[in-house]
């Protein structure tokens, strides 16, 4: 079924000024959308939070507050924020629409890459965390499919900041996280909570090691278990399932 034959979201405008097109994406915080910006006749890509986080209105403040520190960032490989607002109440953002895919529908589709290319998207990744942090944000939230690989060639990490809001606003470092998510989290923020740089940083080896192997270095059945290992079990060298 065509899910935007039935996503009232779908052909409204918002603000007078961004038509609403296809849905584009959807994850845990919120749907992402194809959008025209009227007004200055660009596509852009519009994220409108989920019904289930616009109800409390200490996270919407802080997804506000979030969104324009991301927006002050300006890097050629970060996905870029225009614009903010509320439609009937439900926040949300207007970013620069990178058209192609993620790198993590690439990486399901090659099933892995060898050295050489798997140390060209992590370059890109680290260039795009040091401005972040020299800058004083923490992305919190690296992995596969907050990489996006243009059409044109272009590869920009999305989403800088925004997952400060959503875990400030659960009671646990694993409450209401999916199990990809929890994959990437340093152990002490497992442990302790707080979301530093040195966690992007173990977050983007986690995802090299996915990149090289083609699997997580921890597997489990539920976040809980995932977290566990994370915790208490070291990273295994990628030659240990990868000879050579």
């Amino acid at each position: 079924m065509d899910v935007t034959v039935s996503d009232p979201m779908v052909g409204q405008l918002l603000d007078g000024r961004y038509r609403v097109g296809r849905r584009i994406a959807r994850g845990g915080m919120a749907m992402v959308y194809e959008a025209v910006d009227t007004r200055l006749h660009r596509t852009v890509a519009l994220k409108v939070l989920h019904a289930s986080l616009v109800d409390d209105a200490d996270f919407v403040r802080r997804f506000h507050r979030e969104a324009r520190s991301a927006a002050g960032l300006s890097h050629p490989h970060i996905v870029a924020v225009f614009d903010q607002g509320e439609h009937e109440g439900t926040p949300y953002l207007t970013m620069e629409y990178v058209a192609g895919q993620t790198l993590r529908t690439e990486l399901s589709r090659r099933g892995r890459f060898d050295p050489h290319q798997a140390l060209f998207f992590l370059d890109i990744v680290l260039q795009a965390l040091a401005a972040a942090h020299a800058a004083g944000i923490v992305h919190r939230d690296v992995k596969p499919e907050n990489v996006l690989l243009g059409n044109d060639g272009s590869v920009k990490v999305a989403d800088f900041g925004l997952a400060r809001a959503v875990s400030a606003a659960t009671s646990t470092a694993t409450q209401g996280m999916v199990i990809g998510t929890v994959s990437y989290l340093a152990p002490e923020q497992l442990t302790h909570g707080p979301a530093t740089a040195r966690g992007d940083v173990y977050a983007t080896g986690i995802m090299l090691y996915e990149m090289l192997v083609g699997s997580k270095p921890h597997e489990g059945d539920s976040p809980i278990q995932v977290a566990y290992k994370h915790v208490n079990e070291d990273v295994p060298a990628p030659s240990e399932r990868v000879p050579g």
